[in-house]
Formats: C-alpha cells, structure tokens, sequence
C-alpha cells in the first residue's frame, strides 16, 4: 500500500489480502476481555467528517483507540467549517498537532486525494462524493472471505443506486480484483453511462437475480438527488426492492447501511439468515484496525498481537 488509502486502486490484489489477514488478527484481539494492542500509543488519529455518519466514523474511532491512539474528532457541525473556514486552512490546522493520520469524509469528490498535497499525515478516504469508499469494500471482501472462504468465481449482484454510490465504484473493483464477476442493476435513470468499463456488466432489471450468489443492495439516495430519478418510492420498490420472493434458497444480501426498510430491502430479509448487514458492521472494526496499522506501522502483526 502506499503510504495513503484514496482508492481500492491503491491495492493490487496481495495488497488487499495483507489487510484481510491483518483483520484477522485484529477481530481476534475484539474478541478479548481487553481489546486494545499498543500499536499506535502515543500518535494521534484525526477523524474530519463533513457528512454525517454512524458506521464509519465509530468504527474508524474505535478502530484507533484499540490500536492505543490518541483520537481527534472534527464534524464540520459546530466547527470552525461552519464559520467559513476552507477545507485547506481546516487540514493546515489539524496538521500542527502533528497527526500520523488523518480521516475523511466528504461530500466533495476528490478531496481526500486534494489534502495529500496538504499534510505530512497518511490520508484514509472515508468516502468522498460519488467517487469511492475503499474501507467499505474492503469490510465488504473480509466479510464475504470470513462467509464463504473467498470471492474467486462468485457471481455478485450490485443492486440500486449505482449513479450516486460510492460504495459501488470501490465495491465493483474490490470485488473483480478478488475473483468476483460483477452485475450492476438498477433504474438506467441510476446506472451510471458507461460503468461497463470498469470490467462490470449492467441490468435494468431483477429478472435475472436468480443467477448471483450474493445480493448486495445499495440506499437510494434521495438527499444527493437534485431531481427526479424515480418516479415514486413506491414504484421503485414495486420493480427494485429486494425482497423474499425474489431471492431463491442460499443467495447471501448485504447492505452498507443505513437501509431505507421497506423501499430497496424488505425487513423480512433484513431480519433473515441471509442477511450478513450485522456482520458487515462487526468487520469494520477490524479492518480499520488493520487499515490505520498497514499505513502507520506495517511491520509483522504479531508482534503486536501475541
């Protein structure tokens, strides 16, 4: 890896499994009675979020503290953001406390890689705009491997919002670079033009559902659209929505969260076996985990966790 995580293309294949078995050892140190390695005692994480968030921005606190960080978090809510205060000027700022890292999210495609030029601090992308959000396909790839073994020869299903998802763009990468084949469906008002050339294939339709081994369910994403993409919810859950009737025996869901119940998932699936959405949170810890310490330290994992 290099010494900054922007996009699943930071990673060739070795690179991700590294991470993945990195993880490993960190959900074994999660399952202690006390879950902290002193890997990272004495430097300090950053976490910079201008869109709110749950998932990510705790795992990535809790990924820091059990690695023994010190934790700074900074929402553009009640910060000197809302004064005015440019994205350069916030990172010039946060970069005189001398942080081994630093973490953003926002809604700006592009930044992360933009505050690189910005700070001696490693940058993790927690997802910017519509272009990427690696750490989540790489939770993702952790919990497929941790369910199946692995993702060589697996057919997926990315379903939904595609257009303003960047969970999909990264999800389409990590998942081809690990042996998957990839199908992106969804309203063609919500398929990106031209996503095939990222090695997927594109459908309009769940008619074929039936063909993928796993079903990953992507939010509609009303507050990042500006118009008109989908007539109603309703209809769109008419012709979208992942439920029972259209999944068959043994098919694998999952969802990054947070799930709109009842439009693109049904709750019966939601709350099903089939669904790994629990599982995909508990990985986040683990793989932050191994991300920040692959960034900072990359020296062998067990000298820290044994």
């Amino acid at each position: 890896m290099s010494r900054h995580l922007i996009s699943i293309d930071d990673l060739d294949r070795a690179g991700i499994e590294r991470i993945l078995d990195l993880a490993r050892s960190f959900a074994e140190v999660s399952g202690r009675e006390i879950k902290k390695v002193p890997a990272l005692k004495g430097r300090t994480i950053v976490n910079l979020f201008y869109e709110a968030s749950t998932r990510t921005s705790s795992s990535f606190e809790l990924a820091a503290k059990r690695l023994s960080a010190d934790v700074v978090n900074i929402r553009s809510a009640g910060s000197s953001v809302d004064k005015g205060e440019s994205l350069k000027d916030t990172v010039r700022t946060l970069s005189a406390y001398d942080p081994a890292a630093i973490v953003i999210r926002s809604p700006w495609a592009g930044a992360a890689q933009q505050i690189t030029g910005w700070t001696d601090a490693a940058v993790v992308n927690a997802g910017d705009g519509k272009h990427e959000h690696p750490t989540q396909a790489l939770l993702d790839v952790f919990t497929l491997t941790q369910a199946l073994g692995g993702l060589e020869g697996l057919r997926i299903w990315i379903v939904g919002d595609v257009l303003h998802s960047r969970v999909a763009r990264s999800n389409i990468l990590a998942f081809q670079r690990m042996g998957a084949t990839v199908t992106v469906c969804g309203p063609p008002t919500l398929i990106p033009r031209g996503i095939e050339s990222l090695g997927c294939a594109a459908q309009d339709t769940l008619a074929n559902l039936g063909e993928a081994d796993v079903v990953y369910v992507l939010r509609l994403q009303q507050e990042r659209m500006q118009e008109a993409y989908v007539p109603t919810l309703r209809e769109y859950a008419q012709r979208y929505q992942v439920n029972r009737a259209r999944l068959r025996e043994g098919q694998i869901v999952m969802h990054p969260g947070p799930v709109n119940r009842g439009v693109e998932l049904s709750g019966e699936v939601i709350d099903s076996d089939a669904a790994l959405i629990d599982a995909q949170v508990k990985s986040g810890v683990a793989v932050r985990m191994a991300v920040l310490y692959e960034l900072l330290v990359g020296a062998p994992v067990l000298q820290v966790v044994a």
